[in-house]
């Protein structure tokens, strides 16, 4: 096939992806923020931004290599284990992501002989992961424990891991983690959590809804993010001192990517320090996102199973989602649309955030522009039915 042949069938593809309302395109921030995942408002605090500069002048600014060769610096040591007391563990490994912390975390640990157990809504980097590993995976339907006992009832491996998130990034609902903990501990499973969207939000210190239920000598391996309410960037994984060793020595998407630029220490040493001084952030975003709540679901708007910061509008059609993006946009709202495969045929949505900048009148004021442009694309939509493919 020549060159100018297989563009022409890529281009093809993306007008397919188009005619579904699927196709997807870069979008500069623009309006109020209600799709970033910095809910505390840490990514532009002055304390965050000073320490990163004054860390530029004393780290450089690039790794120089990845942390087994010269990329490994005392910046690296003195984080990893105040993220490991942190999260309530003996040790923490610092990636340059979440996706490369779970690759390499999943990979590292699960082997072909193996059985994982996950949800079917769990992030891409997950399921991923799992993939690479080859082992055998039974995909149970969300939040169904009764299909995971069933599994651990039956005939299986010596080795079962049990791999979930707290706060689904999607959904925004909260996993029953007391009781997957309950079953892993009576089954002799592994559980793995990942906290990407509970780090920074739960816990009295903050690290997330392992620490927030008592849980952490139950669970093998935390993953926590640093780009989401920390403001900043890179990942780690938390746990004992034996996984982490495990995981300087096994782990592909650590072993063989540079560094992260050192400077990030000092933003996430930084973001430390904001969430144990000033709580009251992480009880505003809860209590803005349950009044966010609230407002649409008094207009009959489809907020699912929310009980977090992530509030999804559950609009149903590609078509719907994308209008009602448009409008609010229009609005002054930076909210956007999610369609499959990032979510189940049938539920497309705007993908809403509670944050803690954002003012009570905003969110009141975003609730009803969504139930006022929610009606004008169901109104468009019933006057020009898309193709029953181009549901979701």
């Amino acid at each position: 096939m020549s060159l100018p042949e297989y563009l022409r069938d890529l281009q093809r593809d993306l007008e397919e992806t188009e005619a579904h309302g699927l196709r997807r395109t870069l979008r500069l921030p623009q309006g109020l923020d209600l799709v970033s995942n910095d809910y505390l408002g840490l990514a532009t605090h002055p304390h965050l931004m000073e320490r990163m500069s004054a860390a530029l002048r004393e780290v450089g600014a690039g790794a120089g290599g990845s942390r087994l060769l010269r990329g490994h610096q005392p910046c690296f040591e003195a984080l990893e284990p105040r993220l490991a007391a942190f999260c309530g563990s003996a040790a923490a490994l610092l990636f340059s992501s979440g996706y490369a912390a779970n690759l390499g975390l999943l990979t590292a640990l699960v082997s072909r002989d193996d059985l994982v157990l996950s949800d079917e809504r769990n992030h891409a980097s997950l399921i991923d992961g799992l993939r690479l590993c080859g082992a055998r995976r039974l995909v149970f339907p969300h939040q169904n424990l009764d299909v995971v006992e069933r599994a651990l009832r039956s005939p299986r491996p010596r080795r079962t891991f049990i791999v979930t998130e707290s706060v689904f990034s999607m959904d925004g609902d909260l996993t029953p983690l007391a009781d997957l903990a309950h079953l892993a501990e009576e089954h002799g499973a592994l559980l793995i959590v990942d906290e990407a969207h509970a780090t920074g939000l739960y816990g009295t210190r903050g690290s997330g809804r392992v620490e927030e239920l008592g849980l952490r000598e139950r669970v093998l391996a935390t993953i926590h993010t640093g780009g989401k309410a920390l403001g900043s960037g890179g990942a780690w994984v938390a746990g004992p001192a034996e996984l982490r060793d495990t995981l300087v020595n096994h782990a592909r998407s650590f072993i063989f990517s540079t560094a992260p630029l050192p400077i990030l220490t000092a933003a996430l040493s930084a973001a430390l320090d904001l969430v144990a001084t000033e709580p009251q952030r992480r009880d505003e975003v809860q209590r803005k996102a349950e009044l966010l709540r609230s407002e649409l679901r008094r207009r009959d708007i489809d907020t699912g199973a929310s009980a977090s910061a992530i509030v999804p509008v559950i609009v149903g059609y590609n078509e719907t989602a994308v209008a009602l993006q448009r409008g609010l946009a229009a609005a002054g709202f930076d909210a956007r649309a999610v369609r499959p495969p990032a979510v189940p045929e049938g539920t497309a949505r705007l993908r809403v955030t509670a944050r803690y900048p954002i003012a009570d009148d905003d969110l009141r004021r975003f609730a009803a522009e969504v139930d006022r442009w929610r009606a004008n694309a169901a109104a468009a939509h019933a006057a020009a039915p898309p193709d029953p493919a181009s549901r979701s």
